[in-house]
């Protein structure tokens, strides 16, 4: 087995595996997982933009084709978001989608949110302040994403709170070797949450209101429109994407700061300055999505190696981000660095619709903590949850430097 997603020890830390993997077998085939493993930078980056693979094969082969056992029917609620959702579609389907979302989620759009994200910032702040110890998650990089995107979205302030839960169990489904809870998990939050976004998207087209869902139940170009379906799992993929990868990147840069003293050192001597680049460091440092899969669709040679249609990749992102071969001093957080083309929002066709939306949140929340609370500091080893594919903490409990 080349990589072990099980090891407490590797979930911990990857990085040593990852960096035997890129010196010793770049590209290889694990019989355990059942997936070609993708280790340097070069490799990933000329991968992700093949479009001999791609995040779906059924469009192009049969199951029965390829081997594959039927759909299990129990997992429809969780298989319907996928099949409606660009990320797991290919062109043509995927341009079409694309590019009906992009008309609603314009870049003025998001740019007109900066005020807001940073007023959601103060507020939270607001609310923590004079307090001795906080939750850097729970209190602060939790609640940012969440209210933007709901906000965003048009979700009543009464159901937010539904969302994360929603969410953290459907990404679930990501990782590799996921439990039968955890599908059962999955099952029943991608139900509700499909449910309550259709009578939510209902209501959006009898009474249109200024927000993302009414933009994506009109939308339109060249004749073509979202269906409900499409429209559902596009708002499912905008949460899930928004908020797990924006919440892993400020918890796992956080405790990486604190991990390297002169570094968080130099940013609170110059937060403005350096807050954008220490964001694509954060990315780059403990990538929070740490594998991406894609299949591969027809049969080609690589570096001497045969791929067979029907058979999966792992692109290692964290791997990858962690090259020497392509980033001086790989291992060192360094948020001065200049050279910083990471690949944590991906490549090609399926790069992160929502990348400018999340440099914009990170940028804010983390200059505006450091502003704010430049005293902070970390006395325990906080410890990551229980999983592999997506990178993140526990919890991140910091003192404030204020008297109980």
């Amino acid at each position: 087995m080349l990589l072990d997603p099980h090891s407490p020890q590797f979930k911990r830390d990857p990085y040593p595996v990852y960096e035997r993997l890129r010196r010793e077998t770049p590209i290889a085939y694990d019989n355990t997982l059942g997936l070609w493993i993708i280790s340097r930078y070069e490799d990933v980056s000329v991968l992700l933009r093949d479009r001999r693979l791609g995040r779906s094969i059924e469009h192009i082969a049969s199951r029965d084709r390829l081997g594959l056992p039927p759909k299990d029917p129990r997992y429809a609620p969780f298989d319907r978001l996928s099949e409606h959702s660009m990320f797991d579609k290919e062109p043509p389907d995927h341009t079409r989608l694309r590019g009906l979302v992009h008309k609603a989620f314009t870049p003025r759009r998001i740019e007109g949110l900066r005020e807001h994200i940073q007023a959601i910032a103060d507020q939270l702040l607001d609310a923590v302040a004079g307090r001795a110890q906080i939750d850097l998650l729970e209190d602060y990089a939790v609640p940012l994403p969440v209210i933007v995107i709901a906000e965003l979205l048009g979700i009543p302030e009464a159901d937010r709170h539904r969302l994360r839960p929603w969410s953290r169990d459907i990404v679930a489904m990501y990782e590799l070797n996921h439990t039968s809870e955890q599908a059962d998990r999955a099952i029943l939050a991608a139900q509700e949450f499909s449910d309550y976004l259709r009578v939510l998207s209902a209501q959006r087209t009898k009474d249109p209101q200024n927000d993302l869902i009414t933009a994506l139940v009109t939308v339109e170009e060249a004749g073509e429109m979202l269906t409900e379906d499409e429209l559902i799992s596009t708002c499912v993929l905008l949460l899930n994407a928004g908020h797990e990868a924006t919440v892993n990147v400020f918890g796992n840069g956080m405790l990486a700061l604190f991990s390297n003293p002169a570094q968080l050192d130099l940013l609170r001597e110059r937060p403005v300055e350096l807050s954008a680049s220490a964001i694509e460091e954060m990315m780059r440092y403990d990538t929070p999505l740490q594998l991406f899969r894609r299949w591969i669709l027809q049969d080609f040679d690589y570096r001497g190696q045969h791929f067979r249609q029907g058979e999966q990749i792992a692109l290692l992102f964290g791997s990858a981000n962690r090259d020497s071969a392509q980033f001086q001093h790989a291992d060192q957080l360094d948020i001065t660095r200049r050279e910083n083309a990471h690949l944590s929002f991906s490549l090609g066709i399926h790069y992160c619709l929502g990348a400018p939306l999340a440099r914009m949140e990170l940028e804010i929340a983390l200059r505006t903590l450091i502003q704010r609370m430049p005293n902070l500091h970390l006395d325990y080893k906080p410890q990551f949850r229980d999983s592999y594919v997506i990178r993140g903490l526990e919890d991140l409990i910091v003192h404030t430097g204020l008297s109980a």
